[in-house]
């Protein structure tokens, strides 16, 4: 009979996984670390099972710390995995996160816009549940607009905010909101169920968003998102005196103004992209007649 020797470390009888455990970075914060290092750049977009295979940590345990990166605005996820979200990216610094690119491409537009109809225009992104304005346009009417840039307002009571609401996934839009939404007036959509109903309308009418009173009385807007890689990256709204506003004849133009301002971005989108799939960005210009039909039902619903 062969005598082990207990203290010899040669003999000793360990678990299977002992020596994978040991090698496990000891502290939650080293593992977050090399989950988001794992990221190599703003543009990375990564599948549960690549990062796992980056950080060779047990796929139990990515799939969990990504759940709370994703709650915590770390990291976000969508159809086709994972990315760097608005926290990583530095948009809590203000100008992080491509804001000024953003504000660069679509200066000239804005100012174009207001030129051609006199009307205040709005770029704002998606924070949350509520839109920060990156710039505001505007002349006499503008000091009459409760807005300003850097300032806030909620997402599901503006223009721009449904706007960029419409592009994201449905149960992302639960996860921002609860059942019961905050008025800003009495016309301001106060149910979870009737904006997934307006969300779906927006759709429907190719992006184009309105507001008619919701989130300030007296002023209507319409607005479209500018679209990116993985959804809505900001949005254009005109905005103008509820009693004087023909939102129906500008729309064309901030749909243009959008998808110009996405094409300048993401000059990429314009051609096929293998393995990806990437949102379309309108090419055609609404027609008149498009319009009238496009917008009857929402415009009916306001008379």
């Amino acid at each position: 009979m062969t005598l082990v020797d207990i203290n010899d470390p040669m003999t000793t009888t360990q678990p299977p996984n002992a020596q994978a455990k040991k090698d496990l970075p000891p502290s939650m914060i080293e593992r977050m670390t090399l989950i988001l290092d794992a990221f190599d750049g703003r543009a990375a977009r990564l599948t549960l099972e690549e990062i796992v295979c980056r950080t060779q940590l047990p796929r139990s345990t990515v799939h969990r710390i990504l759940d709370q990166l994703v709650k915590l605005d770390w990291v976000e996820h969508a159809s086709f995995g994972y990315y760097l979200g608005r926290r990583a990216r530095g948009l809590d610094g203000g100008d992080g996160g491509g804001h000024s690119q953003i504000r660069e491409a679509a200066a000239p537009l804005l100012h174009e816009l207001h030129l051609q109809t006199g009307m205040v225009v709005h770029l704002s992104v998606l924070d949350g549940r509520d839109i920060v304005y990156l710039d505001k346009v505007g002349g006499r009417f503008a000091a009459a607009i409760p807005s300003r840039v850097g300032g806030r307002a909620r997402a599901h009571s503006t223009a721009g905010g449904k706007a960029m609401l419409a592009w994201i996934d449905p149960e992302r839009v639960d996860a921002l909101f609860s059942a019961t939404l905050p008025r800003c007036t009495e016309n301001t959509i106060a149910e979870i169920g009737v904006l997934h109903q307006e969300l779906n309308r927006i759709r429907q009418r190719r992006g184009l968003a309105f507001e008619r009173g919701e989130s300030a009385r007296g002023l209507a807007c319409v607005a479209a998102a500018i679209r990116g890689h993985e959804g809505p990256v900001g949005s254009i709204a005109l905005c103008g005196d509820i009693r004087t506003a023909q939102l129906e004849r500008v729309a064309p133009l901030v749909v243009d103004a959008a998808r110009e301002i996405s094409r300048s971005l993401y000059p990429e989108l314009g051609a096929p992209r293998r393995g990806r799939k990437t949102p379309p960005v309108p090419t055609n210009t609404f027609s008149a007649e498009t319009i009238d039909r496009l917008l009857a039902a929402s415009t009916q619903q306001w008379i």
